[in-house]
């Protein structure tokens, strides 16, 4: 018995034998996984290594906040770009190449001698980030067919995403207590080096059958745009929200994005066709993924800072304490896929983020004198399954949604989506908490605030809850 495999070129099919198929499959789905880990994992693995950095490199308080977002920057300015990359040119090209930049600039990250090569590097992996997330969700839903064997490849993808996150702080603090903070990046070579010789043995070329025309302006204008909202965002941590320095970059990052769209609507071949939004499942997807991220990205920080500046924590024990928390994330989008088959994806993706919702309700709970049973490990499990069951419907959705040509736009689309939320959602939650907080520094003023900024973020997950109801088709549309 044969089945047949996807082959670099329409006419030239390989038959082999289906368990060489079922392996093959496997492996590439392993591959995008790693790939997927690596750059989720690289948001907040340098996080608990900063205090090492500074001591070394003799950053400043600015230099260190860059070390997070020259990252952040670059990978969801270029993300978009990205997608649309590996449509025109190849997603195992672009898996290649985003892999190959990723893992050369955290080799030179790792081994940075001054700050500003520690930046650099740093902006250069956000690059490398951006060309290699969207590939790899490309990559998986080219190679498994559409049904429930893609959903459970999605759901793989997503749980790996979500251990990404949430083992940064964990990872991170081990590498910096045995190694050293450089251990943090270096440790991304020899993995990368192994995926990316996977990679080139089990994965197959495919693109769009369009003609390899990129559309510059609309790259140059969204690229810019989204950077410079990024921008905007982080200047939020240390500016606040009402200054120049913030106003400014995201004002002019919104009118570059508008005129995107206007350019887009005129051009012949555009980088973002706009009647993609006409499919509801991917704009409400998308909308959903956005708000969704915009509470959850803040989950792993608050809990952080609250078990180390508020319970006493040291960085190692503060990773350890959120392992279950991480376990439950990749729990929930493990079982997902069998929830969808009775359920709906509408209606486990409206469940998630309810379940989601009352973890946070009961983590806004928190005390100062609060239990690791009830202060972290209880709302923790709960906020994270939640995130896991709502977190692979919404990305079956918006991946079913749309034309083969459009896998890679999509991806990039789902990435975006999910960072900018977050990184509106952090900065939005943090301004909330600090508010709360008025500038005390005791365990109980930093308790308020973390606790007025986990029922803002219930609040948003509620709405979230609305515009899935509203919006979300129960159905993928074809």
């Amino acid at each position: 018995m044969t089945a047949m495999v996807r082959a670099s070129s329409p006419t030239d099919a390989v038959h082999i034998s289906a368990p060489a198929e079922s392996r093959r499959t496997w492996a590439v789905v392993l591959a995008a996984c790693a790939g997927q880990f690596l750059v989720v994992l690289d948001v907040s693995v340098v996080n608990v290594a900063l205090p090492s950095m500074r001591a070394d490199l003799g950053l400043t308080t600015a230099g260190l906040q860059w070390v997070v977002n020259s990252y952040s920057i670059a990978f969801a300015g270029f993300m978009l770009l990205g997608g649309r990359a590996a449509d025109l040119f190849g997603r195992k090209l672009m898996f290649l190449t985003g892999l190959g930049v990723f893992t050369l600039a955290s080799a030179a990250g790792g081994l940075a001698q001054e700050g500003w090569q520690l930046l650099a590097a740093r902006a250069v992996q956000g690059l490398g980030a951006a060309v290699l997330a969207p590939a790899t969700l490309t990559i998986l839903t080219s190679a498994v067919p559409e049904g429930a064997a893609r959903t459970r490849a999605i759901a793989t993808w997503s749980a790996v995403g979500a251990g990404g996150g949430a083992a940064g702080g964990l990872v991170g603090g081990v590498l910096t207590d045995l190694l050293s903070w450089r251990w943090v990046l270096l440790i991304n070579v020899p993995i990368g080096v192994l995926v990316l010789a996977g990679a080139a043995l089990w994965v197959t070329e495919s693109r769009t059958a369009r003609a390899r025309r990129l559309d510059l302006p609309g790259a140059m204008l969204v690229t810019v745009g989204l950077a410079t909202v990024a921008y905007g965002v982080v200047q939020t941590d240390e500016r606040g929200w009402g200054t120049a320095a913030t106003l400014l970059p995201l004002l002019g990052g919104l009118l570059l994005l508008g005129v995107f769209v206007a350019v887009e609507a005129r051009t012949k071949a555009p980088l973002m066709p706009l009647g993609l939004f006409r499919v509801r499942a991917v704009s409400a997807a998308n909308a959903a993924l956005f708000v969704c991220g915009a509470a959850s990205f803040c989950t792993w920080f608050f809990m952080t800072v609250y078990c180390q500046n508020v319970l006493g924590y040291d960085p190692l024990t503060a990773g350890l304490a959120l392992v279950p928390s991480s376990l439950s994330a990749v729990l929930g989008s493990k079982l997902a896929p069998r929830l969808m088959t009775w359920m709906g994806a509408r209606d486990l993706a409206v469940t998630g983020a309810l379940v989601a919702a009352t973890g946070f309700g009961w983590q806004s709970l928190m005390t100062a004198d609060g239990t690791y049973l009830s202060s972290v490990l209880g709302p923790g499990v709960l906020m994270m399954t939640g995130m896991g069951l709502a977190a692979t419907p919404l990305a079956a959705l918006a991946t079913a949604g749309a034309a083969p040509g459009d896998a890679g736009l999509v991806s990039g689309l789902i990435n975006t989506s999910r960072t900018m939320g977050g990184a509106l959602g952090l900065a939005i939650l943090s301004t909330v908490a600090a508010s709360r907080t008025a500038g005390g520094t005791s365990p109980e003023a930093q308790t308020e605030g973390y606790a007025l900024a986990f029922r803002t973020g219930a609040g948003v997950l509620l709405t979230a809850v609305l515009l899935l109801l509203v919006w979300l088709p129960r159905r993928a549309e074809s």
